[in-house]
């Protein structure tokens, strides 16, 4: 994550993009068409911030990110390294919303860890975090945190299977085996209860 931005621009933002004073954004970021990166957002190096997505104040972004079209994060979400979010995903960041009452301070922190795949249109409900190399399926609705390698789809989300870091599923069975894509081995050190 690059804490300091540089002297010179080193990022690439499209004409119409918003990126406003104070945002933190690493070289080699390209921010796309028609986005909002709001003061204060911290993204790092080597990221993709796909067409009309909004990064919020608070948002931390670390390196190597993909965001595609039409997502927003926003304050207290945090995207570790190599995050990939599809298109017109979904994050909160409160868990009792209402118009006429303002809960900027009640914000429900949110954690990606490193490699983690967000599908296209999946909600991810504030306050969990999701495991490392979890795989959240394209439409899911994730309620409660999710543990590293998981496969999640459904409404509301439950455990299908379990993929690896290269993102393959892998067989379900037994405390772990060879990937059959990218050949590395893997044990489950995790061991999900019953409901997911």
């Amino acid at each position: 994550m690059t804490d300091k931005p540089d002297k010179k621009k080193s990022f690439h933002a499209h004409p119409t993009a918003v990126v406003d004073e104070g945002a933190l954004i690493g070289p080699g970021t390209k921010i796309w068409h028609f986005c909002h990166v709001m003061g204060g957002a911290r993204i790092g190096k080597n990221c993709s911030i796909g067409q009309n997505a909004f990064i919020g104040g608070k948002a931390v972004l670390g390196d190597g990110i993909k965001i595609q079209n039409n997502v927003s994060i926003y304050d207290a979400v945090t995207l570790e390294n190599h995050v990939f979010v599809g298109p017109s995903a979904v994050f909160t960041n409160v868990r009792t919303p209402r118009a006429h009452v303002d809960r900027k301070n009640a914000y429900a922190a949110t954690l990606v860890r490193r490699g983690a795949t967000i599908g296209a249109n999946a909600t991810i409900v504030c306050g969990i975090e999701l495991g490392q190399y979890c795989f959240i399926g394209a439409g899911a609705v994730v309620t409660r945190s999710v543990p590293p390698h998981a496969v999640m789809t459904g409404v509301p989300a439950r455990r299908s299977g379990w993929a690896c870091a290269c993102g393959a599923l892998l067989p379900d069975r037994g405390k772990g085996g060879v990937c059959p894509e990218c050949g590395k081995k893997w044990t489950f050190t995790h061991v999900p209860d019953r409901e997911t």
